[in-house]
């Protein structure tokens, strides 16, 4: 029998509490009154949520957060001082399908509310001298709010304990070199802030919005509590906060700390799952060596047949959205521009355009390769080493390239902006040899650049459950030779689409408005229809 680890040992003990509280709510769900909505009209809006996860597309675990910022602006928009939108919202979420019918209880409301009132509090208080910065303000705490009503709805207690054991653990093991602390300054606790951040990335794919709510969590303990001078004074100092919320996402060294939580976290994701599996009695169980490797085992095969799912789902909706833009934008400025100015209009050059960036993405996700039996054991390595107590634990060094000199970052810089020009100088001329209009031409080079890059965020993807080190080689070098320049044009393209998405603002503007205030006549009309019918008997 082998001693668990006191950590793993506290993990199991919160994921029990988790276990023990879900089933006393269970108990006593009858006793509670919970938020209720029409079946046939939520069937009528989880359709359209999915066609708008096609068109405003976004990643899996990011929908429903990208749910509640959508319908808090347009709430907003009507309801300015925001005052007794939660239960539309909250009903709204349930409809749509983000959150389980009769499962929230209806206090849940009130919560909802609060949060609401707090933001709306700190952006009518914050100082009004900064117009330029105003819009970005409000996007940005807007997403904070979203991402309290998401965990006041739905908290993530497994999920925040899983982060906090990883979190300990990388604080343990991750070192930096003595001449990187003269270089970059970072203590002790910008140390442990980058390792949260990292860890909440490598694990669960957090972005930018909610990684920023659990900084200013940590930051201010009391924030889902907090009094109203501490309100008024976070108010005051909002854009101070914010620009260091910032700053601590885009620190220097923040990508090392991802790379090796990233290489690192399947290991938790499986101890994770082996607790959730049966928490009341794991304890017992793993102290058994192959009772550990076995389950091990069956939970890295679930996460493989998961993680195809997840790759074949996110390939679909990524090629859709792109598509169907390609499509609307083809008839709204491609042919128009190509038949009337030019007048080098093509079927097949139309064709061609349309086709060629969805067969690109279908290239890239059907050559994907998923770890092989070698990683498994490796796996099954890592595990036993953060599961069992051991005397000597694993030292994970943060490197840091040397500071290049001037002559060599030129150099560089040179030899990246001829592969940029030799890379699109090439997919120029074939355009051309194919007939491609000026238009069509650039048209047809931004939607590959973004189906590339959304193709190997996929394939990225697909490297969660890997802990072997990549191997080089020579070929994989001549080809990011040629695709990096794609890939990076791609991924400013991307975060300037998601700013100026136009099919989710025509969307919002004409379809969405009408679309929910029908929804909502539906709702009442079928209630009243259930009263009448009751007043027959």
């Amino acid at each position: 029998m082998k001693t668990i680890s006191q950590e793993t040992q506290q993990l199991i003990k919160e994921y029990q509490e988790h276990y023990q509280s879900s089933q006393k709510k269970e108990q006593k769900k009858e006793e509670v009154s919970t938020i209720h909505v029409d079946e046939v009209v939520s069937r009528v809006a989880i359709f359209y949520e999915k066609i708008r996860g096609i068109v405003d597309w976004k990643e899996e675990h990011l929908l429903r957060r990208t749910a509640i910022i959508r319908i808090l602006k347009r709430r907003l928009l009507l309801y300015k001082n925001g005052e007794d939108i939660a239960k539309m919202l909250v009903l709204e979420l349930i409809r749509g399908g983000h959150f389980p019918n009769d499962k929230i209880p209806e206090t849940k409301i009130k919560e909802v509310q609060k949060i609401i009132d707090k933001y709306i509090f700190i952006l009518t208080n914050s100082p009004q001298n900064k117009e330029k910065l105003k819009y970005q303000l409000y996007d940005w705490i807007l997403g904070l709010s979203a991402c309290e009503i998401e965990e006041a709805l739905s908290p993530p207690r497994k999920e925040k304990a899983l982060i906090r054991y990883m979190e300990k653990m990388m604080s343990e093991r991750i070192k930096i070199k003595g001449e990187i602390l003269a270089k970059i300054e970072i203590s002790e606790n910008k140390k442990n802030i980058q390792i949260l951040i990292a860890v909440q990335r490598a694990l669960f794919k957090l972005d930018s919005p909610i990684i920023s709510y659990s900084l200013l969590k940590r930051r201010f303990p009391e924030w889902s509590e907090a009094s109203s001078p501490l309100l008024k004074e976070i108010a005051e100092n909002i854009y101070s906060i914010w620009k260091d919320t910032e700053k601590e996402l885009s620190y220097p060294l923040a990508d090392k700390f991802y790379q090796i939580c990233e290489r690192y976290n399947t290991p938790y994701l499986i101890i994770g799952d082996i607790i959730s599996e049966n928490p009341m009695k794991v304890e017992e169980k793993i102290t058994h060596r192959e009772v550990l490797e076995n389950l091990i085992k069956e939970a890295y095969k679930k996460r493989v047949v998961t993680l195809k799912k997840r790759l074949g789902r996110a390939a679909v909706f990524a090629t859709s959205s792109i598509f169907i833009t390609k499509v609307a934008m083809a008839l709204a400025i491609e042919i128009p521009l190509d038949k009337y100015l030019t007048g080098e209009f093509s079927y097949f050059v139309l064709s061609m355009n349309i086709l060629i960036p969805p067969l690109l993405m279908c290239l890239l996700i059907l050559t994907i390769r998923l770890p092989g039996k070698e990683n498994l054991q490796r796996v099954i390595q890592e595990v036993m080493k953060i599961v069992y107590e051991t005397k000597k634990k694993d030292i994970y060094q943060i490197k840091v390239f040397k500071k290049r000199s001037i002559v060599l970052r030129t150099a560089i810089g040179i030899f990246y902006f001829f592969s940029f020009c030799l890379t699109f100088g090439i997919i120029i001329r074939v355009l051309k040899w194919l007939n491609f209009g000026i238009f069509s031409q650039i048209i047809f080079i931004v939607f590959l650049s973004l189906i590339t890059f959304a193709g190997v965020k996929i394939r990225e993807r697909s490297k969660e459950l890997t802990v072997e080190e990549p191997k080089e080689t020579l070929l994989r070098t001549t080809i990011d030779f040629f695709v990096l320049p794609v890939i990076r044009l791609g991924k400013w393209l991307s975060k300037e689409w998601e700013k100026h998405n136009v099919l989710a603002t025509l969307f919002n503007s004409f379809i969405e408005m009408p679309f929910q205030l029908f929804i909502e006549f539906l709702e009442q009309w079928r209630y009243f229809l259930k009263e009448m019918k009751e007043e027959i008997h």
